[in-house]
């Protein structure tokens, strides 16, 4: 297996085929500033493949442990991704490429050399880009088909998968976040909802769901919980799917319990209103509605005043009150003194037009000029969210909040960050400004907000907000995106106990999204991952076919406690199925997709080679479903 990139996820995602798949990797970076990639690579991207390249050697270097499942990565250096460079990592032999780069254009130039090469590879290519994503799997798909005649149509599915680990993660940060701690996974045709269980009382019996994923941490009077890095295990750590003795036997924890299942439905974000255009009342304050309203309701009755006195068609009297109004009409003089009256109130009138009309015209320009700037907070916000980065997880965990229909105020220090126009086309309040610096934080009004989503890509900066909003607000709420499991550990430890009360979480974009990766190479499509602490579970359909773990059991005793546990059958007939679970793409787009997954199946039920199931996984567990695997006993260790 080849991975290709220069940042944390290359990192994981071949330490993940390494240690849990068991496969040989090779990992190719960019060349050094020295030979010549200067001009090619950007500064950010040299210092990441630097660093990467820095932590690889470090394991080649290392004594090797005869318990290893396979050989450490062999890191190769390569200026630019062409055929020489795959050639001289095997592409021609490989079973898998992942191209992971953080650059969109350098992984689709990557994909069309490498499947010219190769068209049997499968190839897995991070995209942030959705709509061309979808395009160049079609388009790569289509190449493999006309290069290998009679492939078979599952193969093919599985050659080109376009994977974002922003969208990955996205569904994690945001539910973190959010009061209630609901978990939601959602494919194409098929939504989860998992949700976090506080421990239950003395004599109470926790309610399981329809299925209980996780135990948290043991605790009963710290509302963080004992969390802290992926590796941090024992009785006291959190249990992946435990048995129902283990359940029971627990006093004091929560529980991550799957709670609902249903079709998943295509909805227009919440937002999405603002976006079509802007009502009428958006252009002029409530104030001036009512100075203009009532104007009109003076010039109407006057105009009535004047039909009721004198001897003339209404249509006439309206009339002359508008010349009036606007100081056209004759002086009233020899006419009657109500005429007169009526003349001077209606000038009067229109003397008070002026200014109104004057401030219509100056804040329907202000509001032309600033429906192309970013909004500030409303001074009166409170129970929002502060979101901290608006990069390329921060802008689609926005997108995420925003479709929720959740309030959030975001702060970035790049004006030109890529979620800035989403944030302006959602209306959404943004503040320009490092989150470190004094001030920034209150404009944002942290001390008013529900948590903070510290999502830059930086650990010390989001670090340094957590703490500045701590300070500001001891017990909010706070959710940092942190890379390093021993820094995340210490950074745990201490926030809990300056803030033994205060809710903390911290979350790795490159941990939630490397299975995914994974899962995807070794040709296995992952329908969602569900962050259970510093862990993750996974969600994946597999056929029963070829797993002995699975086929000829029951629902009961293909149940592996810690590894993975059957949750519904798809019912669909074999030719019918689809890898992601959805209908066909010529369905109507509007309506509810359904699935054919059967739940609550009875223990008893025994599964045949011919079914499909739908499971929850840990990273060990998929790894020794999907085979070229290590050992039970060494998924067992790990």
């Amino acid at each position: 297996m080849i991975v290709c990139g220069d940042d944390a996820l290359a990192e994981r995602l071949a330490a993940e085929l390494r240690k849990l798949y068991g496969e040989q990797v090779t990992v190719v970076v960019p060349g050094s500033p020295g030979d010549g990639v200067a001009g090619r690579v950007a500064p950010a991207a040299r210092a990441r493949a630097a660093a990467l390249l820095a932590r690889m050697q470090s394991v080649l270097g290392r004594t090797p442990d005869p318990d290893e499942p396979a050989a450490p990565p062999r890191v190769q250096q390569a200026a630019v991704l062409d055929e020489q460079a795959f050639a001289d990592a095997g592409v021609t032999e490989a079973r898998a490429l992942a191209l992971v780069h953080d650059d969109d254009e350098i992984n689709i130039r990557a994909a069309l050399v490498a499947r010219r090469l190769n068209p049997q590879l499968r190839l897995v290519i991070r995209l942030y880009n959705r709509s061309l994503g979808r395009h160049l799997a079609d388009l790569l798909d289509q190449a493999a088909a006309l290069s290998t005649p009679g492939l078979d149509p599952e193969s093919l599915d599985n050659s080109t998968t376009v994977l974002s680990d922003a969208d990955t993660a996205a569904p994690a940060l945001a539910a973190t976040a959010v009061a209630g701690t609901s978990k939601i996974v959602q494919a194409d045709g098929l939504l989860l909802r998992a949700v976090e269980r506080t421990p239950p009382g003395p004599g109470q019996v926790p309610d399981p769901g329809l299925a209980t994923l996780a135990l948290l941490s043991a605790t009963t009077n710290d509302p963080a919980g004992s969390e802290g890095s992926d590796s941090d295990d024992g009785r006291d750590g959190p249990r992946l799917l435990p048995d129902d003795a283990t359940v029971a036997a627990a006093t004091g924890r929560g529980t991550v319990v799957l709670e609902t299942i249903a079709p998943a439905e295509r909805t227009a974000p919440s937002w999405s209103s603002a976006t079509r255009g802007m009502p009428f009342g958006s252009f002029f304050s409530r104030r001036l509605r009512w100075s203009l309203f009532g104007l009109t309701a003076s010039v109407l009755g006057l105009a009535i005043a004047t039909w009721a006195t004198g001897d003339m068609h209404p249509l006439r009297a309206g009339y002359l009150t508008l010349l009036d109004l606007f100081a056209i009409d004759d002086p009233a003089i020899g006419e009657p003194t109500a005429r007169k009256v009526l003349q001077l109130l209606t000038g009067l009138a229109g003397l008070l037009l002026l200014p109104v009309l004057l401030a219509a015209v100056l804040e329907a320009l202000g509001t032309f000029r600033t429906s192309a700037a970013l909004r500030r907070p409303p001074r009166g916000l409170s129970g929002h969210i502060v979101l901290l980065g608006l990069g390329k997880v921060g802008t689609r965990v926005l997108s995420r909040l925003g479709e929720l229909g959740i309030p959030v105020v975001c702060v970035e220090a790049d004006p030109e960050a890529r979620g800035i126009p989403l944030a302006r086309s959602m209306r959404v309040p943004t503040v320009i400004g490092d989150a470190a610096s004094d001030g920034v934080l209150e404009a944002a009004k942290i001390h008013r907000a529900a948590a903070l989503l510290a999502l830059t890509s930086v650990d010390t900066t989001n670090l340094e907000a957590a703490l500045s909003a701590r300070a500001l607000k001891p017990d909010l709420r706070v959710v940092l995106r942190l890379y390093d499991d021993a820094f995340a550990a210490a950074v745990y430890r201490t926030l809990r106990a300056a803030h033994p009360r205060a809710l903390t979480r911290s979350r790795s974009v490159s941990t939630l999204a490397a299975p995914a990766f994974a899962g995807a190479m070794m040709g296995r499509q992952i329908l969602g991952a569900v962050p259970v602490e510093r862990s993750v579970l996974l969600f994946a359909a597999l056929e029963v076919a070829g797993h002995p773990q699975l086929a000829g059991r029951t629902i009961a005793e293909s149940f592996r406690p810690g590894h993975w546990r059957v949750l519904a059958l798809d019912a669909t007939e074999p030719a019918e199925r689809r890898p992601d679970l959805s209908a066909g793409p010529e369905d109507d787009e509007s309506a509810p997709r359904p699935t054919g997954l059967v739940w609550n199946l009875h223990p008893g039920h025994v599964l045949h080679p011919q079914d499909r199931v739908v499971l929850a996984a840990t990273r060990q567990g998929l790894a020794e479903l999907l085979g070229r695997s290590h050992s039970p006993n060494r998924a067992d260790q790990a």
